[in-house]
């Protein structure tokens, strides 16, 4: 037992520190020479009205699919599971950061696109995701049945973590908030005895020590993980899950996903995060504060007046 919980401790704490450097080490090099076209390729405006760079995604792919492939005390699979998971679904939606339309969104807007014979980057990337999900689910499952219970489980978690995405150090929270729990629960399970706790202690560390390393870049507001990142942290803790938990636990996790991912057709989960004193809080934790409301024009509407609202506007008409 005390081996098992050794070696599962050295994988995580690996895992984590793999992660964290390789993240870094791939944010300064993307900002030097970002991986496709320039740095203006790669910006975009937040909800403040103000410019923020997309390379955070790219960094984050990039930093945890090398420490999954590194860390020591993954099984073969294990490691080219999380491999395909995480560059697959960090490469398509970096497709959809680069060339998506904004005409058509959520899974309704862009499976009534395809019907209509349109494809959008968001349906590519929706279809991709599904399939690498799959593929990468079938490295670390047993027979069909788990294998398209654990690749929904992957692909879900990818287009969930990107719904959340919206404000700064959201999606990373959401992804620590979920993936520390598995982390925990992959050692405790290492503590019994149990040698596949190891290798899911290194599996779910890998892209939290990534995430961790590129929040002060987030919660800045300096750059965001965008579809890229937010895909790839989604997916990468959805393997995580799959690896960890029992049947029962899987199925109950990728009921919360769908049941989540089908609200936010309906309801905006910014609304209901500030509506909610402790999710607020949580959400505001590391942000700046929200922006003042401009005061009321008193000669007369002006541009400088209207300059000085656009921020505030922006973030009330952001979902």
């Amino acid at each position: 037992m005390a081996r098992s919980l050794s070696r599962a401790l050295l994988g995580a704490v690996a895992g984590a520190a793999l992660g964290a450097a390789a993240a870094r080490a791939a944010y300064a090099a993307f900002r030097r020479r970002p991986p496709a076209g320039d740095e203006k390729t790669w910006t975009r405006t937040n909800h403040r009205g103000e410019p923020i760079t997309l390379l955070e995604g790219p960094a984050f792919v990039a930093g945890a699919s090398a420490a999954a492939a590194a860390v020591p005390g993954l099984p073969a699979r294990h490691r080219a599971a999380a491999v395909l998971a995480g560059l697959g679904s960090g490469v398509l939606g970096a497709y959809d950061d680069l060339y998506g339309a904004t005409s058509s969104k959520g899974f309704k807007g862009h499976l009534g696109a395809l019907a209509r014979g349109e494809v959008t980057s968001g349906a590519v990337k929706l279809l991709g995701i599904g399939a690498t999900g799959l593929a990468a689910a079938a490295l670390v499952s047993r027979g069909p049945a788990d294998t398209l219970v654990n690749g929904a489980l992957v692909a879900g978690s990818a287009n969930l973590a990107n719904l959340f995405d919206l404000r700064p150090g959201r999606a990373i929270k959401v992804g620590l908030l979920t993936g520390v729990p598995l982390l925990a629960a992959s050692l405790a399970k290492a503590a019994r005895g149990d040698a596949a706790g190891a290798s899911a202690a290194a599996l779910a560390a890998a892209p939290l020590g990534a995430a961790v390393a590129l929040l002060p870049e987030d919660l800045g507001e300096r750059a965001m993980l965008g579809d890229a990142g937010a895909n790839a942290l989604g997916a990468l803790v959805g393997l995580a899950a799959a690896t960890r938990l029992g049947r029962a636990g899987r199925l109950a996790a990728l009921g919360t996903v769908v049941a989540l991912t089908a609200a936010s057709e309906k309801i905006s989960f910014t609304k209901v995060i500030a509506g909610n004193p402790v999710l607020n809080r949580i959400d505001m934790w590391g942000r700046r504060p929200a922006p003042a409301p401009a005061p009321e024009p008193t000669g007369g509407d002006s541009p400088a007046s209207e300059a000085a609202q656009a921020p505030a506007a922006a973030e009330a008409a952001t979902p």
